[in-house]
């Protein structure tokens, strides 16, 4: 079973990593080439993506592999989950573009108007694609999954390469004629972004070609609208949680410095990548074998054990992402502009670890089809983070915006425990969970505050701590070999 779950999740997971560690690299270029001003525009725009795809996708992923363990027709399910998701997508793309004077108005940006249309008419093809991934997650293809993901972040990593790193080296010769428009600057991004949504949109064709619009059913429709619509809420709520802070920063401040400060937020906050990116590929893995696995008797044990997992290998990447911390900013934040954000990584790295643990545990109110609890606990993390930042961004900018998200994600964590061993008990080691956490984010905030970043001392307390694990789950370890 685990030898199975591991394997997909390391499919899934390669292709997330990948397609993550393509921006991760080119940020560097993209941070020397503008400065926080030049790159408010997109960490602006894509500071409201998150809601976009949430409304376009609206909890159809989730619900979808709810279904189906339940209904007969897989077909008919199909059919039905991803036109609605490709009417919702339709019908953005169109609104988008009719009202795009109005949206850039509305952003305080009317010069900036095809940079915004760029970036909804990518959220739009992304909405297109989100249905036909799930089909291939269900159906068990997990290396065309792969490969297309990669195939996208390829393309978005050499076109972002090719406009701002080769192009203006060429000056006036260009290439075939086309010359760099250093006016157009970070627009050069959003056209990557754009061209490989695109890519992928067409390479996804063969399954948007199996659904059926005869296949469409309306009474089924309706049952799965009344299971997603609390996933929807709390996905709205989990999104402003974790980017409309952005937002917050550029309407509490004043202007000049709104702008700045949210741009170096966003910049240092996407250091929390390396930490992401093992949630996000397990999630992928793991939530086809929440359901699948739910009727099974031991069921309540597997998850716990997979909780101790998820918990370890996240302690891990944060304590060594906080002791190497300074050497891996300066690497990734070559613009100096960006420097003075750096000290809130590690409470912005913590805070992302309690939002994974909530993530994983949100199994209880999936399972228990009591999905309006995730909508009531994301509405609580919203009004954590929405109070926090109101109250405290005019007196303290983004360190307000890096509580907020903490305090947030700390209450999520807590509440939905307690909710989940009421409604649907999963015997967690929570003393062993609470101990592996506790000794990280203490090496952690020694080796960054206490110890201005020392490399030997902070990479000696990563050692430690990796001792101390392999020490007590030496033999987990042996059962996972032997599996």
């Amino acid at each position: 079973m685990y030898k199975k779950l591991l394997g997909q999740t390391a499919i899934y997971g390669l292709s997330t990593v990948i397609i993550r560690l393509f921006p991760f690299i080119i940020s560097p270029f993209v941070t020397n080439a503008f400065g926080p001003q030049s790159l408010a525009p997109f960490i602006d725009f894509y500071s409201v993506a998150g809601i976009i795809i949430v409304l376009l996708s609206h909890g159809m992923e989730t619900t979808f592999f709810r279904f189906a363990e339940k209904e007969g027709d897989t077909k008919k399910l199909i059919s039905t989950a991803t036109l609605s998701v490709i009417g919702a997508s339709v019908l953005f793309m169109l609104f988008a573009y009719i009202f795009r004077q109005d949206l850039a108005i509305a952003f305080k940006t009317p010069d900036q108007i095809n940079l915004l249309t760029m970036m909804l008419f990518v959220l739009g093809l992304d909405g297109l694609s989100t249905m036909p991934f799930v089909i291939l997650r269900k159906t068990g293809r997990p290396k065309k999954f792969a490969l297309i993901k990669i195939t996208n972040g390829v393309i978005n990593f050499l076109l972002v390469l090719f406009f701002i790193v080769i192009l203006p080296r060429l000056g006036d010769k260009g290439l075939f004629g086309y010359t760099y428009n250093k006016e157009f600057g970070i627009g050069y991004v959003f056209v990557a972004n754009l061209v490989a949504s695109a890519v992928t949109f067409i390479l996804l064709a063969q399954e948007i070609k199996s659904v059926r619009v005869a296949a469409f059913d309306w009474n089924l429709w309706k049952k799965m609208m009344a299971y997603s619509w609390p996933i929807t809420i709390a996905g709205l709520a989990g999104v402003v949680n974790e980017t409309m802070d952005r937002q917050f920063l550029k309407y509490l401040l004043p202007d000049g410095i709104n702008t700045e400060q949210m741009a170096i937020y966003g910049a240092v906050c996407k250091i929390v990548t390396f930490l992401t990116l093992f949630r996000q590929a397990y999630l992928l893995g793991i939530e086809p074998f929440f359901f699948s696995h739910a009727k099974n008797e031991n069921s309540g044990q597997s998850y716990a054990k997979l909780m101790d997992m998820f918990v370890i290998v996240n302690c891990v990447i944060l304590l060594a992402l906080c002791v190497n911390l300074n050497w891996l900013a300066e690497l990734y934040l070559s613009n100096p502009a960006y420097n003075e954000g750096i000290p809130i990584v590690p409470i912005v790295l913590i805070a992302a670890v309690f939002l994974g643990i909530y993530l994983n545990m949100s199994v209880w109110y999936k399972l228990s089809d009591k999905t309006i609890f995730g909508a009531y606990i994301s509405i609580l993390g919203a009004a954590v983070t929405i109070a926090v930042n109101v109250y405290f961004i005019p007196s303290y900018g983004y360190w307000a915006s890096t509580w907020g998200t903490f305090l947030s994600y700390f209450s999520m964590m807590t509440v939905s425990y307690f909710l989940g061993q009421y409604f649907y008990p999963v015997p967690y080691h929570m003393k062993k969970i609470i101990g592996y956490l506790s000794l990280s984010i203490f090496f952690s905030l020694l080796s960054y505050y206490v110890l201005d970043g020392n490399l030997i001392i902070g990479n000696s307390l990563l050692i430690v701590f990796l001792a101390i694990v392999l020490y007590f789950e030496k033999d987990t370890l042996k059962k996972l070999r032997k599996a």
